[in-house]
């Protein structure tokens, strides 16, 4: 439990039997002086028949509970929604996942079927990792809390037990894929599956939540904006349910204003946070600063400084259990540190590119589409000659896309290393390993779909829960904060899949339809602003500020024996002389000597104030 202390600092508990036990750290949100966990819960004439442990929030519960209560006659000991799932799977089974609106990972451990059950919500918003050992099953909402107990269930070393496949996807995508991990002996519950688990029988695991996008080119239009802002309100009141203050994060994009224009109906002190840089081009703050004037919310600012982050990153890898190359995850580490000085509960627009098509990528089928019109036997002539023209020769990178078909072409924004460039970098690389082993079964279950669907389904599957979702989660819990996802919502959802190709992009815009939805509820300068997210200056610092301190990772890592330090120096080189622009290839590296050197070389020891493991040397 002390590895997970950050995620629930107020209070913790424990509970066990002679096949079960528990336990939890609480940060108090709602019912504050109840609800403490583990929570258990006795139907009438079942004395201790349930307890469960819950991490998250569900946004419905008091309806559950009134619906509960009216039907079953359900009563209830405490006011929040722990008890309110628990009644709900004594009631309805596991079907009772199905009609949870909210985000969660919780376990229930049934003692009069000697069954434990668990679930995670429909798009991974919360964490849940599974480890089996000889000595039997744990869950954690952190890695390295089955890290800290792997003597005790019999597992493989931690420091030896590193996963190659998982370093080859993370250096292709910038993230581990679920339902992997950096180690081969734990792996995640997946999002949108619930399991099940009786004493000394297997983990079985089964997807409740199966998203499609069904919309289809000439489907009805007019009254969709009315219905996206209408499910996005309902949504934003739901998300504001809480026993304590709750602000927002604010970037220059729609997304977040959207979310904090609609908090402020409900809460007229809002206070919203943005993070920045000095360095020009890269910051929001005037943007959003002009966004928080025009809606008349208190604004919160913290500048982030590049000696700031070569001191800070290996809490922050320490924090997030297996690396993510995301750059964007260094100022949200920041901003969510400020924001708790303020908050307890933020709200955040993740999730509104996945679902109402905002990427410009997704562009990319209309700008190929003449392509699809070419034999076979021709585009694949095409791809051969694109591969022998000159690097950073104009149109090579169109010519090499348009030869190949969606599934191989499109695995996600991030794309770090081509799979054929890995060679360079990886000491062991596995030629027959790709990106089609991540993303195969997800465009085999989109087939008929139109393109930008089916590039959203993906992203749904791996860039939204591999990468937006653990580092929401990861940089905020780290600093004791709920973050909440209001785009992330069943209604919202059922919304958005049935939008056609028309209300994602048109008039050379993205999320055309939200865009027409928030007309009237976000200020114009930022409605029709192109997306900008948190960009983070690495080409400048590992130019500069940064070269040395990078040298000097790579010079002490014990990994060579994984990846070609020699190789990363070069890069390194390369990019600080101007020559080419390695930022992202850079950092990813980085960050994965940073992680090896916590997690398996026990040499980088971060400053924390729960250390658990590695144990401090």
């Amino acid at each position: 439990m002390r590895c997970a202390r950050h995620r629930g600092p107020d209070e913790s508990g424990t509970w066990h039997d002679a096949d079960a036990a528990f336990g939890f750290n609480r940060l108090s949100i709602i019912d504050l002086e109840h609800s403490h966990q583990p929570l258990q819960y006795s139907p009438p004439d079942q004395p201790g028949r349930y307890t469960i442990v819950f991490n998250g929030e569900v946004y419905n519960y008091l309806e559950l509970r009134a619906e509960l209560a009216a039907r079953h006659g359900a009563a209830f000991a405490t006011g929040g929604d722990t008890e309110a799932v628990v009644a709900a799977y004594h009631h309805w089974g596991s079907a009772a996942v199905g009609r949870l609106r909210g985000m969660f990972a919780f376990l229930i451990w049934d003692a009069h079927e000697r069954v434990l059950f668990g679930a995670r919500d429909p798009f991974g918003i919360k964490p849940l990792y599974l480890a089996t050992g000889p000595a039997g099953v744990a869950f954690a909402s952190e890695k390295k809390s089955l890290l800290e107990i792997a003597p005790v269930l019999g597992m493989a070393g931690p420091t030896t037990d590193l996963d190659p496949e998982s370093l080859q996807h993370y250096l292709l995508l910038q993230y581990v894929p679920e339902p992997a991990t950096m180690h081969r002996a734990i792996r995640r519950v997946e999002s949108g599956t619930h399991v099940t688990v009786r004493p000394g029988g297997p983990v079985e695991h089964e997807r409740y939540f199966r998203p499609v996008f069904r919309g289809e080119i000439g489907t009805p239009t007019a009254a969709a904006p009315s219905r996206i802002a209408d499910a996005l309100r309902d949504s934003v009141a739901k998300h504001m349910r809480a026993d304590v203050t709750v602000g927002a994060f604010l970037s220059g994009g729609i997304d977040s204003t959207a979310i904090a224009a609609l908090a402020k109906h409900h809460n007229p002190d809002l206070i919203t946070f943005t993070a920045g840089f000095e360095q020009p081009g890269y910051s929001e703050v005037d943007v959003a600063s002009e966004t928080a004037a025009a809606i008349g919310v208190e604004h919160v600012v913290r500048t982030v400084t590049a000696d700031e982050v070569m001191t800070e990153l290996p809490r922050i890898v320490w924090y997030l259990d297996d690396p993510v190359a995301d750059p964007a995850l260094v100022p949200l580490w920041f901003l969510a540190r400020e924001a708790r000085r303020h908050v307890k509960v933020v709200l955040s627009g993740e999730g509104a590119d996945e679902l109402f098509g905002g990427y410009a990528i997704y562009h990319e089928p209309l700008s190929l589409a003449p392509f699809e019109r070419i034999p076979g036997v021709l585009r694949r002539l095409i791809g051969r000659t694109a591969a022998h023209l000159p690097d950073g020769m104009r149109g090579k990178d169109l010519l090499r896309r348009g030869a190949l078909p969606i599934e191989q072409r499109y695995y996600g924004n991030a794309r770090v290393f081509r799979n054929d460039e890995l060679a360079g970098v990886l000491r062991r690389h596995d030629p027959w390993l790709s990106h089609i082993d991540v993303t195969g079964d997800y465009y085999d279950q989109s087939t008929g779909w139109d393109p930008v669907a089916r590039m959203q389904h993906v992203d749904l599957f791996t860039w939204l829960r591999g990468d937006i979702l653990v580092k929401a989660d990861k940089m905020t819990m780290a600093n004791s904060l709920e973050l909440r996802v209001p785009f992330l919502d069943p209604e919202v959802f059922a919304v958005a899949s049935t939008l056609p190709p028309d209300l994602k992009l048109a008039h050379g815009t993205t999320k055309y339809g939200l865009r027409r939805a928030l007309d009237g509820i976000v200020p114009p300068h930022v409605l029709h602003r192109p997306k900008l997210g948190f960009p983070v200056p690495i080409r400048h610092w590992l130019r500069g500020e940064m070269y040395s301190w990078a040298r000097g990772l790579v010079r002490d890592s014990q990994a060579d024996h994984l990846i070609d330090l020699g190789n990363a120096q070069r890069l390194l080189d390369a990019h600080k002389d101007g020559r080419a622009d390695h930022s992202r290839r850079i950092w990813a590296l980085l960050v994965f000597l940073t992680w090896h050197g916590i997690f398996i070389e026990n040499r980088i020891q971060p400053d924390i104030p729960n250390p658990c493991f590695p144990v401090p040397a």
